[in-house]
C-alpha cells in the first residue's frame, strides 16, 4: 500500500500543477511561479508521504546541498555536447535569438517535470522495486516505464521512447543509485531538459515545448537530429548518455551502493552509509 498511497501523493500535485500551467499559458512569469510552486509542493508531498508510510527519516531528500547543483550542470553540459557534434555536422542551425521570457517559463516549466518525475519514477518506484529485486532488475524495469511515458507526448516515436528509457532510465536512475539522494537526478534532469528547450531551442521528448532563448532549427538524418522527438532521439545522446551512465555505475559501484539481491535490509544499510 506505501506504493500506491506515495504515487497517489505525488501524482496528485503532478496534475493540479500541469492544470494550473495549462490555465496560465501563454504567461511565462505565472508559468515560472506556477512550476517551481509544483515542484517545491511534491517534494513537501513526497517527504510527509514516505514518513507516513514508512516511518523512518527521508534521506534520499535531505538537504539539497550541492547535488542540485552539479547535476544541473552535468545536465546542461552533456545535452551541449550532443548539440555541438550535431552542429558539427551541420544539421544544427541557429538562425537567431528567441526569446527571454519563453526561455523564463521554460524554467518553472522544466523544474515541475523533473522534480514531479524524479520523485515518481527514481524516489518512488525505483526504491520500492530495488528492495525486491535488487538494483539491476528495478533500474531495467523503472527505465521501460520511464521511456513507455514518453510515447503519449505529441511527436512521440517508439524510437524516441526507446532512447528515453536507455538514456535517461539509465542516468538519471544511475545518478541516484551512486548518491542515494534525489537531488542529483533532479538536477541532471532540469538542467538537460531546460538546455534543450531553453537554451538550444530544440525539441524535448517530442512535447512540442516553446521557444526558448535560441530560435535554432535542426535538419538532417533521423539517427542525428532525432527527427520530430528532438535531439533525444539522438544517436549521439544515446552515446553520452551511456557515459555518463557508465560514470554514474562506476562511483555506485565504488561506493557500494549496489543492491544486488532481494535484501530490505541491504537497502537500509546503504541509505544510512549514505547520509
Amino acid at each position: 500500500m506505501r506504493l500506491l498511497w506515495q504515487l497517489l501523493a505525488v501524482a496528485a500535485i503532478a496534475f493540479l500543477g500541469s492544470q494550473a500551467a495549462n490555465a496560465v499559458t501563454g504567461n511565462p512569469w505565472l508559468t515560472l511561479v506556477v512550476g517551481t510552486a509544483t515542484a517545491v509542493l511534491a517534494v513537501m508531498a513526497y517527504r510527509w508521504v514516505v514518513r507516513r508510510t514508512e516511518q523512518r527519516p527521508v534521506t534520499e531528500l535531505a538537504r539539497p546541498s550541492t547535488g542540485l547543483v552539479w547535476g544541473t550542470l552535468v545536465g546542461i553540459a552533456l545535452f551541449a555536447a550532443v548539440i555541438a557534434n550535431i552542429a558539427l555536422l551541420g544539421d544544427y542551425e541557429i538562425r537567431g535569438w528567441g526569446t527571454v521570457t519563453g526561455a523564463i517559463g521554460l524554467l518553472g516549466f522544466m523544474a515541475a517535470a523533473a522534480a514531479t518525475e524524479e520523485l515518481l519514477f527514481r524516489g518512488v518506484l525505483f526504491r520500492i522495486i530495488e528492495e525486491r529485486t535488487g538494483t539491476w532488475i528495478a533500474l531495467v524495469l523503472t527505465a521501460v516505464l520511464f521511456g513507455s511515458s514518453h510515447l503519449f507526448n505529441e511527436h512521440a516515436t517508439l524510437w524516441g521512447a526507446l532512447a528515453i528509457a536507455i538514456e535517461a532510465g539509465g542516468l538519471l536512475t544511475s545518478a541516484y543509485i551512486a548518491t542515494r539522494k534525489l537531488w542529483l537526478p533532479m538536477g541532471v534532469h532540469f538542467g538537460w531538459n531546460f538546455a534543450a528547450a531553453g537554451l538550444f531551442g530544440t525539441e524535448v521528448s517530442g512535447n512540442g515545448t516553446p521557444q526558448g532563448l535560441l530560435d535554432a532549427v535542426t535538419s538532417g538524418p533521423v539517427a542525428v537530429t532525432g527527427g520530430a522527438f528532438g535531439p533525444e532521439g539522438s544517436l549521439y545522446s544515446l552515446l553520452f548518455c551511456l557515459l555518463g551512465t557508465g560514470a554514474f555505475l562506476w562511483l555506485a559501484h565504488r561506493r557500494g551502493t549496489l543492491v544486488p539481491r532481494r535484501r530490505a535490509e541491504r537497502v537500509d544499510a546503504v541509505t544510512t552509509l549514505s547520509r
